[in-house]
């Protein structure tokens, strides 16, 4: 006779007790940069939580996170609509659309973002003018942040260096709010000088005054 076969163990759920020490001492990591760089603008900490499930981000939503990133459009569509029902269980503070932000990271097919537009905050990786335009058209007035493939490196997103000049025109004439930064430092410049002059010559043109200063500073 064959025994009968054991069901396995059942998986047990995962500890999030470690998220709250966490991200106290990475705000505290921010906040001791913030001091030496001598900035009183905010820094926004933005949290990954690709493959983290809903309850791992509950933990960081109650010890202060209020930035998530993911790159998977099949997956924020299920954790943010998850996140609002968890958040209305427990009662904890604003269950609604805003009770986080979330931002999508890397490269974005255009017919994906009419599902995501009620969600998304700021869209990380916009690198050509097809899907900015079907932003505008979507969401009015979105966020976006210009990826730019400095090294031109075939296998990579990112609009070349060389269309940035036009890509962001284009952007902010289709009424997009369009953030293009860089604070490199110096061992990178060390390290990669033609890609950093690239950044500079790129880049410098946008920034404020002050932040000029400190990227030519850095990049000579």
């Amino acid at each position: 006779m064959t025994a009968p076969s054991t069901p396995p163990p059942p998986t047990p759920s995962p500890d999030w007790t470690h998220v709250a020490p966490a991200v106290a001492e990475v705000q505290e990591r921010i906040a001791v940069a913030v001091r030496r760089a001598g900035r009183s603008d905010q820094v926004t900490l933005v949290a990954a939580s690709k493959t983290v499930p809903v309850a791992g981000i509950l933990a960081a939503q109650a010890a202060g996170v209020r930035v998530f990133g993911e790159n998977r459009a099949q997956e924020l569509l299920a954790k943010a609509p998850a996140l609002v029902a968890a958040l209305l269980a427990a009662r904890a503070g604003p269950a609604g659309p805003d009770a986080v932000a979330w931002h999508f990271l890397g490269r974005l097919q255009r017919n994906k973002v009419r599902g995501l537009a009620p969600w998304v905050a700021c869209w990380q990786s916009v690198d050509r003018l097809a899907l900015g335009e079907e932003l505008a058209r979507r969401v009015p007035g979105t966020r976006v942040l210009v990826e730019v493939n400095l090294a031109q490196e075939p296998q990579k997103g990112g609009c070349p260096p060389d269309e940035v000049e036009a890509l962001i025109a284009r952007l902010t004439g289709g009424g997009l709010e369009v953030d293009v930064t860089v604070e490199p430092g110096q061992s990178v410049c060390e390290r990669h000088p033609s890609i950093l002059a690239s950044v500079r010559d790129v880049f410098v043109p946008w920034l404020t005054p002050e932040a000029q200063r400190r990227a030519r500073t850095r990049c000579q």
